[in-house]
Formats: C-alpha cells, structure tokens, sequence
C-alpha cells in the first residue's frame, strides 16, 4: 500500500531540489537522503574534485543541520576533533573547551590522511553519541551524524581506515565524475555553493526526528528478514572479507531498506528495498583495498545467487 503523507512530500521536493543543483547524480543522490533519513553515518570514497564535500554542504542545509568541517591532516590531534581542558586561574579549575565535534552534523573531510590514533577519535561518538575526555563524559547533539570523505588507497598519505570504524558508517558512495552533458552544464551553470547558501531548510528538526520515528515502524515481512540472513550467511561463508559483516550490518540493511520504502511513499519493505540498498550499506565494510566501486560489484553479484524464500 502506498503512504503519502506531508513529510514524504517535503523529502521529495527536498530530493528535486538537489537534483536541480547536484547534476547527473541521481542515484547517489537518493542513497545519500536515505541514509540521512536513517540518521546514519555516510563515508563518501573518490578522487579530489568531484563534489564530496559539495555534497556534504548540500545536505546540511536540506535538512537544517548546522555542520562543523574537521580537515583531517597527518598532524591532526585527537584533541583538535574532541577538544581539550584549559585550567582557569580565577576559579582554579579545568574547564573544557569544546571541539568541532560538538555539532548535529560532522564533514570528517579526507578521514583517511590521519594516524589511525586520530581517526579512532571518532569511534566512541558514532557509537554512542557521547565521549569522554580527562574522566569527563559529554553528551553530543540529537542527531549526531559524520559524513566522512576518504581518498582511494592508492593516492600518496592516506591510511586505511580500520574495520572498527568502517563497521560504524552506516553506509557508503562513490560520486563519480559526470557524463559530458552534466559537465558542460556544470560549466556554464552559476556556482553550485552560490546556490547551496540560497537554500533553505526543508524540514524542521522535529520534523525529521518525525521521519526517523516513521522509518522505524515500517513494515517488513519475516520471510525477507530471513532472506536478509540467508543473503548475510552465504557472504560470510563465500567472500573474501565476508566474515568482517557484523551483526550491526545486517541491522543497518534492515533500517536502510525501511528508509527506501519511505522514500517511496510506501509503508512496507519489498525485496527491491534490500537488493538496491544492500550494496551500499555492506561493501565498504568488507574493506576491500580495490575500493567501493569493486565490493558494490561483488555485493551485487552475491545477490543474484541467494533465492527469496
């Protein structure tokens, strides 16, 4: 049964919008809005210069989202991202100054040219939302989302981000770079930040906590979460790097394939949901050193060899 509700409509007109703006991307387009909608993590892997962090801007200004920008450098410090304790002579105590990390939405921008001391700066925070400096725990923003971009392995100072981490962003995307039609008019067009900043926000904060409610109550049948298992089990056992899917993966598959069906105006999960989404929400998680494009592939290819039941 289709669901159509006011808030479907804000997202879609939030979706064409984006479209007007961010040319020739579609599809990555729609995987970014669902994993927004899911409240969940977002690595986004590709050469310099294709519109990543373009990307990022864009969605936090979509959704209303005020967004803090951390470069991750090879001499960044994990106290440059959490923030450090300063002792105040008048009242003759540490007070802790608050880092970039501090915000509903976090651009981790190229994670993967920091020491890996500094990337696992972020993992208590994706995990449960709070960190602890110096013996203090801070509660962070409701959302809390990182969307991280990273350059291909290959390209000169990056570090592999570790399994722990990648098992934390709850899906992935490359950009790519556009057919020659969107480039030219790429070219010709106004400047895409000059648009962006013209924007405004399509839903309100309680709003979007609304959808994520909606998300959660979709609809899904017990013969597709036993396809799901089927389709995790036979990765595990057939994949190079299969075993790295945790049981966090296939909980992230079912709420991405719930956020699909919203995205669609229905209020239940198809099979389409899971074989479209899976990809993104499994490959970056296998950890393979010949990148997303490659383990989107291999995902897809597992998929065509485990029947629904």
């Amino acid at each position: 049964m289709k669901t159509s509700t006011y808030l479907n409509d804000k997202i879609i007109h939030a979706f064409d919008t984006c479209n007007s703006i961010f040319l020739g991307k579609e599809e990555q387009l729609k995987i970014a809005f669902i994993s927004m909608l899911s409240k969940g993590h977002l690595l986004i892997e590709d050469v310099p210069g294709v519109g990543k962090t373009t990307l990022v801007y864009l969605l936090s200004h979509i959704f209303g989202l005020n967004l803090s920008r951390i470069q991750f450098t090879n001499d960044l410090l994990a106290s440059d991202i959490l923030g450090t304790s300063v002792f105040n002579k008048e009242t003759s105590s540490f007070v802790f100054n608050r880092g970039p990390i501090f915000s509903r939405m976090v651009l981790g921008d190229e994670l993967n040219r920091a020491s890996p001391k500094t990337q696992s700066a972020l993992l208590q925070a994706m995990e449960e939302r709070y960190i602890t400096v110096d013996g203090g725990e801070y509660e962070l923003d409701e959302p809390f989302i990182v969307v991280a971009t990273q350059n291909p392995l290959d390209q000169i100072g990056t570090n592999p981000l570790p399994e722990s981490q990648l098992d934390r962003f709850f899906m992935s995307l490359t950009i790519g770079l556009p057919t020659r039609e969107y480039e030219k008019k790429i070219l010709m067009g106004e400047n895409i930040r000059e648009q962006i900043n013209g924007l405004h926000s399509f839903v309100s904060l309680d709003e979007y906590l609304s959808i994520y409610k909606m998300i959660q109550k979709t609809h899904i049948e017990d013969s597709l979460i036993d396809y799901v298992l089927d389709f995790l089990e036979y990765v595990r056992e057939n994949l190079d790097n299969g075993v790295k899917l945790s049981l966090r993966a296939g909980r992230d598959l079912l709420l991405a394939s719930k956020a699909s069906a919203f995205f669609e105006k229905r209020d239940f999960v198809t099979p389409h949901d899971v074989q479209s989404i899976a990809p993104y929400v499994l490959s970056h998680r296998l950890n393979l050193r010949e990148g997303l494009t490659t383990s989107q592939d291999i995902i897809r290819e597992a998929l065509e060899k485990v029947a629904i039941r």
